[in-house]
């Protein structure tokens, strides 16, 4: 999770060093990136962190939710209209590929795009220049493209709901976020951060957590990842009744709790890279000494995390 506070990675368990070291390799060059995490793991900030990082850092960062407009609506805030084009449009509009002119683009759930936006945001990704609705004159825009997603897009090039042309001009590059129940001590350190920041925001900087509130946030799977936890803490700061957090004030569904949910079903890869992590937090993210506790190869290890070196 980067902090817009600190604007930083918050966390020291391995994955977010690696996190952090991608970013850094990645900002330099100007290719388009897709973000792919769950919900809640923070896929705007690091688009936030690769804009600060670029050569664009002076131009501007714009970003939208495919996710939150029909399909008309996008278009026009996308690539502009002109007056006239459609009811209501009294004056020209100019859109985000044009106002991000030299900086970046952050598209965020492009999965929900639908067909129709998906080829005309293809267009402009080969470097073809478009018109704004209602218009004659060609726009030339010169922007990258940072996309975000939940979904999962090759999933969906199958089904045909995707275009395999425009999933392969997104990603050049691809970022995958942690989920939070990956990350391990960095759940308590993000929780306290969340505390201090809202403790303080509402003048309660005495309040602390409860030892059963920190079993609790220890054993919770956070479906919502790190948004959960900052919109949880945020409560329980507002409804604690003395100078400790309890359990009932994080009111948690305990139908999550890995205490109490019974056993988590999961892939065998998926158990294997959560111990290579394991491993790799408890050896400070060295590779070689990771290595040797686990007697494999570094291609072996990498091929257990689906990374490449």
């Amino acid at each position: 999770m980067i902090s817009s506070e600190t604007n930083g990675m918050i966390g020291t368990s391995w994955l977010v060093q690696q996190l952090t070291e991608q970013v850094k390799r990645i900002a330099a060059a100007d290719s388009n990136v897709l973000i792919c995490g769950e919900t809640g793991t923070g896929k705007e900030l690091v688009s936030e962190m690769l804009h600060r990082a670029s050569t664009r850092h002076a131009q501007p960062l714009c970003t939208i939710n495919c996710a939150a407009m029909t399909e008309s609506l996008l278009e026009s805030e996308l690539f502009g209209h002109e007056k006239g084009a459609f009811t209501g449009a009294d004056q020209r509009r100019i859109g985000l590929f044009e106002r991000a002119n030299r900086g970046t683009l952050f598209l965020d759930e492009v999965g929900e795009l639908s067909l129709t936006c998906q080829a005309k945001l293809l267009r402009v990704l080969e470097g073809k220049p478009f018109e704004r609705i209602g218009g004659t004159s060609l726009v030339h825009s010169n922007v990258r493209v940072i996309a975000a997603t939940h979904r999962n897009l090759q999933h969906m090039t199958a089904e045909n709901l995707f275009r395999q042309d425009l999933f392969f001009r997104l990603r050049v590059v691809e970022i995958r976020t942690p989920p939070l129940r990956d990350r391990g001590a960095d759940i308590f350190e993000l929780a306290n951060h969340f505390l201090n920041t809202f403790a303080s925001a509402n003048n309660r900087r005495q309040l602390k957590f409860s030892e059963a509130a920190m079993r609790k946030i220890e054993t919770y799977r956070w479906p919502g990842n790190v948004r959960e936890l900052r919109n949880t803490i945020e409560r329980a700061t507002l409804l604690a009744v003395d100078s400790e957090i309890q359990v009932a004030d994080l009111d948690l569904n305990s139908t999550t709790d890995i205490e109490e949910a019974g056993p988590i079903l999961r892939s065998l890869g998926e158990v294997q890279r959560q111990h290579v992590r394991l491993v790799l937090d408890a050896v400070k993210g060295n590779k070689a000494a990771a290595c040797r506790v686990l007697g494999i190869s570094r291609a072996t290890l990498y091929s257990k995390l689906g990374i490449r070196d």
